[in-house]
């Protein structure tokens, strides 16, 4: 039988000496590593107690903006939808009703809105469509759960706290989104 390629080598199987067979320096080998790792600092975090810093180009969990006034920043323009490459944004527009304008900037906005977070990939093209700075990636884990029904975020569920009635809650919801802004 002829070889396919050159690469073949013969395998040698030497008897094994009597240190070999007891096994000994291979356990003592594997006894130093474990001791070693004694006095090295311990990778490991205490989650609930301490968290750890998140990098600065981190991409949580979606977030509907609004303005100042508490007034929706989705004009339901569909950029978002267009670019998601993982077709994970459905939305439907609607007209604003006299009277809503403390409600809508716009005179078209989003009825519907529903992101589903089990299509998504974070990758903020999302972020960077929209014209109107409606739509950003927070600083916030999207929660394990075990309903699929539970990852299909309606605008109720993506909308930041109302800035007027919440203002903790509205700045909390901002994170660091409120300082970059200041910086650039």
């Amino acid at each position: 039988m002829q070889a396919l390629t050159n690469r073949v080598k013969v395998v040698e199987r030497k008897p094994m000496s009597f240190l070999e067979r007891m096994y000994l320096p291979a356990i003592f080998k594997g006894m130093m590593i474990t001791f070693s790792h004694i006095f090295k600092k311990k990778p490991t975090i205490n989650y609930p107690e301490i968290q750890r810093p998140f990098s600065p180009v981190f991409r949580g969990l979606q977030v509907l903006n609004r303005d100042e006034e508490g007034r929706e920043n989705c004009t339901a323009c569909g950029l978002c939808a267009v670019a998601c490459p993982a077709e994970a944004i459905t939305m439907e527009a609607a007209e604003r009703q006299p009277g809503e304008e403390h409600l809508y900037r716009e005179e078209k906005y989003a009825a519907k809105y529903e992101i589903n977070m089990l299509r998504c990939i974070f990758c903020g093209l999302c972020e960077e469509a929209c014209p109107k700075d409606a739509i950003y990636l927070s600083e916030t884990f999207t929660p394990a759960d075990y309903q699929r029904k539970q990852f299909i975020y309606a605008k109720n569920d993506l909308l930041i706290p109302h800035p007027v009635n919440e203002p903790e809650a509205y700045k909390k919801a901002l994170g660091n989104k409120s300082t970059k802004e200041k910086v650039n």
